[in-house]
């Protein structure tokens, strides 16, 4: 079984295809990755943060220690130069359960389900 990118979303931006962040080499997001099983029904979201070293920094000047999981660190902001990152990413997760594979596919995106137990 492989994973596939279904649609992306951002709360933060409403057009991922036109925006233009105020400054190129500073900027930060939140990207939601919405997958699922290739040619199966059903997708879920996997959470990454996108945004370039100067943004990094800026943070790390308020917040000193960061976390590095599930940030996609970008030189610029080309919207298809990252979601063919992030699809050929997605792409390339399989395993023989959808379990497997979603962990894979969480090693980018924070998964909605990563620490869910039944």
């Amino acid at each position: 079984m492989r994973a596939e990118v279904r649609r992306f979303h951002s709360p933060d931006i409403s057009d991922l295809d036109a925006y233009v962040p105020r400054d190129p080499a500073n900027f930060g997001f939140l990207l939601q990755v919405i997958a699922g099983p290739q040619g199966a029904a059903g997708d879920e979201s996997f959470d990454v943060q996108v945004g370039t070293p100067e943004w990094i920094t800026g943070r790390l000047r308020t917040e000193k220690v960061m976390v590095g999981r599930h940030y996609l660190i970008v030189a610029d902001y080309d919207w298809k130069r990252i979601s063919a990152f992030i699809t050929k990413w997605v792409a390339n997760c399989w395993g023989d359960t959808w379990q497997e594979v979603a962990l894979k596919v969480g090693r980018l995106g924070h998964w909605e389900f990563e620490d869910y137990r039944a």
